[in-house]
């Protein structure tokens, strides 16, 4: 089993990556493999609603990371995505592509265990976390919970491990993530569905 932990930050060693680190660390105790995908500088395609995707089975715009973080969702077992708190949302380029990503590969997440993780230096992190589960619960995608809500404190990686709350927090999730895999893959039955009705609200 795999987990891809996804560093949403611009900073490829700050908070966020210390906080996927210690999650990373707890899935190794547990025997799950993962990997961090850090998302990088390059500028990145807004999505257009063009719905080419929707033929494709991948974003129409080729040529910048998001069809890379596609093929790495679609072959995780389980996705965690971690995001500093930038004007109390994640980081704008994150949402760029996950807005992407996920207009193209919603459908064939289903039941893949999904968790969000929040770095702020002090607050925003309940409304940073509320946008990233959208992503999870509108794909039918599990979300694993932790002891308390999924984020971490400090403005530079020392003072993130100061935070011993924090910390404990991201290592419960990572046991709760190996939990959930472990427990889908002994039942990997999914319940039958329903064709999905999509209205829009006018007569």
């Amino acid at each position: 089993m795999h987990v891809l932990l996804v560093n949403g930050s611009p900073h490829a060693k700050g908070c966020t990556y210390t906080a996927l680190s210690e999650i990373a660390g707890i899935l190794k105790e547990e025997g799950i493999e993962s990997t961090i995908f850090h998302i990088g500088t390059d500028p990145v395609h807004p999505c257009i609603g063009c719905r080419k995707c929707k033929e494709l089975g991948k974003c129409v715009f080729d040529n910048d990371i998001a069809n890379d973080l596609l093929d790495a969702m679609l072959n995780a077992d389980g996705v965690i995505i971690g995001s500093p708190v930038y004007f109390a949302g994640p980081a704008g380029a994150l949402c760029t592509i996950l807005d992407r990503v996920f207009s193209a590969g919603s459908s064939r997440f289903a039941l893949k265990p999904a968790a969000a993780i929040a770095s702020c230096r002090r607050g925003g992190l309940e409304t940073t976390m509320d946008r990233l589960n959208k992503y999870f619960t509108v794909s039918q995608m599990p979300v694993v919970p932790s002891t308390y809500w999924n984020g971490i404190h400090g403005n530079t990686p020392e003072e993130v491990f100061q935070d011993k709350e924090g910390m404990q927090v991201m290592r419960m999730l990572g046991h709760n993530m190996a939990w959930m895999l472990k427990s889908f893959s002994a039942n990997p039955d999914r319940p039958d569905g329903e064709k999905k009705v999509k209205t829009n609200f006018v007569r």
